[in-house]
């Protein structure tokens, strides 16, 4: 099994930046894809972004393309999403998640594991 741990949420003025990180125990994440995705208030989980295990393949939501960066270091079980730009409308509480399979989908059925989350708060 694999615990995730994310982290560096906050509160930022919208064209601000945070820095999520999602730490990993358990298991080494080198096994694994990994994706965010959060949570709206009042709305459904939705992907925000996915990295495959190597790292060599990403994807991205039409909402965070451009602004947002996944990327990962196996060698300290941790991936992180960098978020720049922000806007009051990224406001949700992110979670990362593992996947099994070498790359992950925008499906959160397709992931296995998943942390608690952390807030991010934009004002406006």
């Amino acid at each position: 099994q694999v615990q995730l741990v994310e982290s560096g949420g906050g509160l930022v003025q919208a064209g601000g930046s945070l820095r999520l990180s999602c730490a990993a125990s358990g298991r080494t994440i080198s096994s694994y894809a990994m994706g965010w995705f959060r949570r709206l208030p009042g709305k459904e989980r939705e992907f925000v972004a996915a990295i495959s295990r190597s790292g060599s393949t990403t994807h991205y939501a039409d909402s965070v393309k451009g602004r947002f960066t996944i990327s990962r270091d196996n060698a300290k079980n941790t991936v992180y999403l960098q978020m720049n730009s922000l806007k009051p409308g990224d406001t949700a509480v992110y979670y990362c998640a593992a996947d099994k399979s070498y790359m992950g989908g925008s499906g959160p059925g397709e992931y296995d594991y998943w942390g608690q989350g952390t807030q991010v708060t934009v004002s406006s």
